[in-house]
């Protein structure tokens, strides 16, 4: 009898810990949101309520590494039980790193919304959409144990790189023809890299995924369709729709 309590108790502190991680992603899935519509609505004060809100993020991972290391040193775990832990300690980071990034963005709309507006932010509307579908697909995933969804919104990475190729070739002329835009607009790069950054979280919680349900790290190579290191822009040459 003592044994089956035991295990059982364990069974309750994991799906604690599932319960936490879903919350957290709940709460970040909102933080992209709202900060995207600070950007496009140019909303001081709901961008002064993202920023505040990065805390509520901190706190979760603080309490999930805390549920983490205690469960390491009491339960010792193996197997499958031990992975269900390390990737509850990684996803929490990731997370927490996509609140940064919300919080990022917030802060660069507030600069943005003092300045006149330019066309290359009709962008910024797209690229969070995705990143928010992203991390609802992953986090779906999570709870679900679904491998198929997990993979297909890692394969999505490649379209929000896409669009922020796309997006950096555009705010690059921008800047040429007038000098003017050049200060909205590196705003609006800092703002595209931000996102794209948080799709790239999204994407290390499906490979977690992958390492949870399989029990193997997914070796594939990571689609990639960020160019923008290798972009040059002339004013001979117009940017690519």
């Amino acid at each position: 009898m003592a044994t089956e309590h035991t295990v059982k108790s364990f069974e309750q502190e994991l799906r604690r810990l599932s319960g936490l991680i879903t919350q957290m992603g709940g709460v970040a899935e909102a933080q992209v949101d709202a900060a995207v519509q600070a950007v496009t609505r140019r909303d001081v004060d709901l961008a002064g309520r993202v920023m505040q809100s990065d805390n509520r993020l901190d706190d979760y991972e603080r309490q999930i590494e805390q549920e983490t290391i205690r469960m390491l040193a009491l339960r010792q775990p193996m197997g499958s039980d031990l992975r269900e832990i390390l990737a509850a300690l990684k996803i929490s980071a990731d997370l927490e790193r996509t609140g940064d990034y919300a919080a990022n963005i917030a802060k660069r709309s507030i600069a943005l919304a003092q300045l006149p507006a330019v066309r290359p932010a009709s962008a910024i509307p797209r690229m969070g959409k995705l990143v928010q579908e992203m991390l609802k697909e992953v986090l779906d995933a999570y709870v679900d144990r679904d491998l198929d969804k997990a993979i297909a919104a890692w394969h999505r990475d490649e379209e929000l790189d896409d669009l922020y190729t796309s997006l950096f070739r555009e705010v690059l002329t921008y800047m040429m023809e007038d000098p003017r835009n050049i200060t909205p607009c590196t705003h609006l790069l800092f703002i595209a890299k931000n996102l794209e950054r948080a799709g790239d979280h999204a994407t290390n919680i499906a490979e977690t995924i992958h390492f949870l349900i399989v029990g193997q790290p997914l070796t594939t190579d990571r689609p990639k369709g960020d160019e923008s290191s290798f972009a040059v822009v002339s004013p001979e040459t117009p940017a690519t729709p």
